[in-house]
């Protein structure tokens, strides 16, 4: 009877810390302890199945705390209760072995089907390849000519509390994931580096993005709309600025910004090319680098460049950052392996990369003088 209660107890319990924890990157009401039914059909089934064990959970502990209250009040002392003397009863022992594995074989049939739904990724309407890194999320569509990175956009001068926090603190991005509603949408989820989790509480897809690995959900969504969410694995000093929001479209406005999309990534290829023959001068260069250093590089060298003693290095006074440029321009495009520095070949295009060597060359005092174009940083990358 003990250990019966004492279920009942710690399941209810379970279930209420889960409920306010799915809460969390959502747009709810903050004092709101349950589920909400979210936007497709899995995250409806995951609300019933929640429900529906809450439920069993509270009528077990409504029985045995009735049971054992009515006890104690019928049978006290000072009614004259005589306390029985017995040993043990076979019959108890049966039933109260037989009706809690009972009881659970009915709550593990709706949960094993629900279960089996939520991995169901068969037959998808469309793929996309989901690739964490510290501390932003890739997306490639496996059907179309369309890839990008999707980064914080939170300003960082509310992180730092000079400005007020604005309504999705830390929980908007510069690219979100586009997804068109009624299709079932297949997500390959990976990382380069550490683990990460990709999470969006409204459709009830939560899976880990493991290095070497490829896991995979899916979602339906039933309606068009903004869904966030966040990593939820701690993957390192920016684990909290790396939030994931999809936008769901209803499917004519997703086909056009699929194809707006295309053709941006090929005139930006075709502008590559064209920067190829041209040369910025120091000026744009130092400020294009700037900007692309503050938004991709701060975080772990800081924005004063003297990075995190015994963590990131410092590019400030560097060997690297004054003397070998080839170096320089190859670990910002390759990374260095065994290192948190990741490769940014397909995160920065090469006129940003070259703008961004050629800032880190010549801000915080260290005045190189030296100048780095698109060309250079291209011969690098083709082992021209």
């Amino acid at each position: 009877m003990k250990s019966l209660i004492y279920s009942s107890i710690a399941t209810v319990g379970l279930l209420s810390a889960g409920a306010a924890f799915a809460q969390t990157g959502t747009k709810s009401d903050p004092y709101q302890l349950n589920l909400t039914n979210g936007v497709t059909d899995i995250s409806n089934q995951v609300y019933g199945l929640h429900m529906l064990m809450f439920t069993i959970c509270v009528v077990i502990a409504v029985l045995v705390f009735g049971v054992m209250f009515v006890s104690m009040y019928l049978h006290r002392k000072s009614r004259g209760a005589k306390p029985a003397n017995f040993h043990e009863s076979v019959k108890v022992e049966i039933a109260w072995t037989v009706v809690p594995f009972v009881i659970l074989i009915l709550m593990a049939i709706p949960a094993t089907k629900t279960l089996i739904a939520m991995e169901d990724t068969t037959e998808p309407d469309m793929s996309v390849l989901v690739t964490g890194s510290q501390w932003k999320w890739h997306y490639k569509y496996m059907d179309n000519d369309v890839e990008y990175f999707s980064l914080l956009a939170t300003p960082r001068e509310q992180i730092g509390n000079r400005y007020s926090k604005g309504e999705n603190y830390l929980l908007e991005v510069d690219r979100p994931l586009v997804i068109p509603t009624g299709q079932k949408v297949r997500f390959l989820i990976t990382s380069d580096d550490v683990i990460h989790s990709w999470w969006v509480p409204d459709f009830a897809v939560k899976k880990d993005a493991n290095p070497g690995f490829i896991n995979e959900a899916w979602t339906m969504v039933n309606e068009p709309g903004v869904y966030r969410g966040q990593c939820t694995e701690l993957c390192g000093k920016d684990h909290g600025f790396m939030p994931v929001v999809v936008i769901a479209k209803e499917p004519a406005e997703y086909e056009a910004w699929i194809t707006a999309r295309e053709t941006e990534q090929r005139k930006a290829k075709e502008e590559e090319q064209r920067l190829l023959a041209m040369s910025m001068s120091m000026e744009e260069l130092m400020s294009e680098g700037e900007r692309v250093y503050n938004a991709a590089c701060a975080a772990c060298h800081m924005p004063n460049g003297e990075g995190l003693p015994g963590v990131f290095p410092a590019l400030k006074g560097s060997s690297m950052a004054l003397n070998d440029i080839p170096g320089h321009i190859d670990i910002v495009l390759n990374g260095k392996a065994g290192t948190a520095m990741q490769a940014f070949a397909k995160q920065l295009t090469l006129s940003e990369i070259a703008a961004v060597v050629t800032y880190e060359r010549n801000a915080w005092g260290n005045n190189t003088g030296e100048m780095v174009q698109a060309k250079d940083v291209n011969a690098i990358a083709t082992g021209q």
